[in-house]
């Protein structure tokens, strides 16, 4: 296959009228169109107006897309305890693979073509089938919580880690390496020092196997762990093993010096989630700062009960406009760097390596936008545009590993009408 059209190849690099060359699930060619039609005459041919590698969602709640709306103008912990938690304790199988469908597809239409996923405590097997089936690239796992979950999420921390272990056993490495799985801790308040100690055990066990949590995403978080360990959130975490280049972040507003002088040395990842945490009026992350420091940080949209959508082009939006109102300097997170974010970040984060750039012998994962809208016209500049005036919904295709997921505004072999219909009809209220 042939995707002609304007190429973004990466945060600096643009070929006007090209191409990219997709053989199996690699990319086998980036260049000028007329270059590359001359060596591939016998390839198919598809034109878009932009190609763009496929967006990585660097923190996702797919569980939490049957609740898209139900906690609204609420505070973090009362939108977890109150609202969030007792939702994801009512759904079964059936809800966690459709509430994971729901998720899955709305990436895959709004550009995002991996993401790191954090599950709920039961039912991981249901939305892991349903990343399989749909095409989604992953790093995804079960969450742990062994103290301070509601009726329906408690678990102890053998239960929680002989059950990840199971589900590592199953899945990491899945349909031919798409599928990976991430040690997946909620957060300290809700793990005992056995269970954070445990997941690092586990992590180290098992080649390729990553860990993913929230960290100091609220003051009165930091100040409940403090409280009881003597430590901020991010200093507990290092203490208990939850930091390194295998560990991804989630959040990583509050942190003090001696904190982000942690994430640095330890090569640990950050995913910031601008609209979450607006949303929450959990504060502003300084991720300039961060990335001044070499921290690698990708962009994500956390649930959609705290966002509401799963849309990556309003998180780099709204990624560059906040950094730029928090550090009152409009050359803070320009597009070039917010695009890098969503791309080449967003994999580094997941582990996923030839993998955020269309690059020959890198990963086929490549999504084409429309550009014929009023808010496209004129394009001066094809990063500013991604960044500040793409939508989701712009998107008209996404490929991963070269199998192709969405074209021209259908899911490609999945009745998706019938699955916003199950997801409306689907009551996990009762």
């Amino acid at each position: 296959m042939l995707l002609a059209g304007t190429v973004v190849a990466d945060a600096e690099t643009v070929v006007e009228d090209g191409a990219v060359v997709i053989a199996d699930d690699r990319i086998a060619a980036v260049g000028p169109e007329t270059e590359l039609r001359e060596r591939y005459p016998d390839h198919e041919r598809r034109e878009y107006d932009l190609l763009a590698p496929g967006l990585v969602g660097g923190h996702v709640h797919s569980v939490q897309s049957l609740g898209r709306g139900i906690a609204d103008d609420t505070s973090l912990l009362e939108w977890l305890t109150d609202h969030v938690l007792p939702m994801e304790a009512a759904l079964d199988a059936e809800g966690m693979a459709l509430a994971a469908e729901l998720g899955y597809l709305e990436c895959i239409e709004s550009g995002t073509t991996t993401v790191i996923d954090h599950l709920s405590v039961h039912h991981a097997d249901a939305a892991f089938g349903a990343a399989a089936d749909l095409g989604i690239r992953a790093r995804m796992g079960k969450v742990l919580m062994d103290r301070d979950a509601p009726p329906g999420l408690a678990e102890s921390a053998d239960e929680a880690l002989a059950e990840s272990e199971r589900l590592i056993e199953r899945y990491h490495d899945a349909c031919d390496g798409r599928i990976r799985y991430a040690v997946t801790p909620r957060f300290a308040i809700s793990c005992t020092e056995e269970c954070l100690r445990g997941a690092r055990a586990l992590v180290d066990s098992h080649e390729g196997v990553r860990l993913h949590t929230h960290a100091s995403e609220n003051r009165e978080e930091i100040e409940r762990i403090e409280a009881e360990t003597g430590m901020r959130n991010v200093e507990w975490l290092h203490e208990v093993g939850l930091t390194g280049e295998d560990v991804v972040l989630a959040h990583c507003v509050w942190t003090d010096e001696r904190e982000r002088e942690i994430l640095a040395e330890t090569g640990t990842c950050v995913t910031h989630c601008p609209s979450a945490n607006m949303k929450l009026a959990s504060g502003v992350a300084p991720v300039a700062d961060y990335l001044d420091r070499g921290i690698t940080v990708a962009l994500g949209n956390d649930g959609p009960p705290c966002n509401n959508t799963l849309d990556p082009f309003t998180e780099m939006r709204q990624a560059s406009l906040l950094g730029k109102v928090d550090a009152l300097d409009p050359t803070t997170l320009p597009a070039s760097t917010v695009f890098e974010m969503a791309t080449a970040n967003g994999a580094a984060a997941a582990g996923f390596d030839r993998l955020g750039e269309l690059r020959e012998g890198w990963r086929a994962d490549v999504i084409g936008l429309r550009t014929d809208r009023m808010r496209a016209t004129p394009i001066h500049d094809v990063h500013s545009h991604l960044v500040y005036a793409a939508h989701g919904d712009d998107v008209a295709f996404a490929m991963v590993d070269g199998e192709v997921l969405y074209e021209d505004g259908e899911h490609v072999g999945v009745d998706a009408a019938a699955v916003r219909r199950r997801a409306r009809e689907y009551d996990w209220r009762d």
